[in-house]
């Protein structure tokens, strides 16, 4: 791959150029009521009175709870064509040849944050882009941001600086939040879609509504080889799972 050419720069002056970003992708989908209603219906229903997960404080997601195929769902079916061509879309805007890769839902879950719920920073080594779809939310923040934590920080110079408590990189400035911002935010928004790699740890805010729920959902998918072709073995992405043979 060529390298691009360098920036012009103005005599005498420092530029600095960024490199190698952090792809997020966010599609404001349309909301049909009752499409929305159906589903908070649903989930209220597989949610079955449960409150939490395991610890009072982290809100209650299906994937812990035995509920991870609501693809499976048909009250769910528009939303999962759209996540399909945003997905699909997104594959293009990183470079990928859609015809060479496949694209799997392996999981899909509900997630219910209730007052001072959180979800705690984790990642989802299991998959290679994950999505997630609010189904409420008015763009404040108010009922629990989705943040997202850079894999590293390059130019904090020196490790742990990046992350405040009062060191030496202003907080405030603009240039610290270009360039070693320790976290990036989504605000809930009702038929907001988010794209991003599976590897990247994130984690929930907490819910700071007491009159409402945050409901969303979360979707896994994982990229392979289209179904072989004449015996044609894959390179660099695994088979097809049509491919597979599990063993006894």
């Amino acid at each position: 791959m060529p390298t691009p050419p360098p920036l012009p720069l103005p005599g005498g002056a420092l530029q600095l150029q960024p490199l190698f970003p952090l792809a997020l992708g966010l599609v404001q989908l349309p909301c049909d009521p009752l499409d929305t209603a159906l589903q908070m219906q649903a989930i209220g229903e597989l949610q079955d009175g449960a409150a939490s997960n395991p610890d009072p404080g982290c809100a209650w997601t299906g994937d812990l709870n035995g509920v991870w195929q609501l693809h499976r769902h048909p009250v769910f079916a528009p939303l999962l064509t759209a996540v399909s061509s945003h997905a699909h879309a997104y594959l293009e805007g990183l470079g990928f040849d859609r015809s060479r890769v496949a694209l799997h839902i392996q999981r899909c879950w509900p997630v219910v944050s209730a007052f001072g719920q959180v979800v705690g920073r984790h990642h989802h080594p299991n998959a290679h882009l994950s999505a997630v779809i609010y189904l409420n939310g008015d763009g404040s923040g108010r009922s629990g941001c989705l943040r997202f934590f850079p894999p590293h920080q390059p130019n904090e110079l020196v490790p742990g600086l990046a992350v405040g408590h009062d060191g030496p990189i202003r907080p405030d400035a603009a240039t610290a939040a270009r360039w070693n911002a320790p976290w990036f935010d989504v605000a809930p928004q009702a038929g907001r879609l988010v794209l991003f790699p599976s590897s990247v740890d994130h984690a929930v805010l907490e819910n700071e509504d007491p009159d409402d729920n945050r409901l969303s959902i979360s979707l896994d998918l994982v990229l392979t080889a289209p179904a072989s072709e004449a015996g044609t073995p894959p390179e660099y992405l695994a088979p097809h799972p049509s491919d597979w043979q599990a063993l006894g």
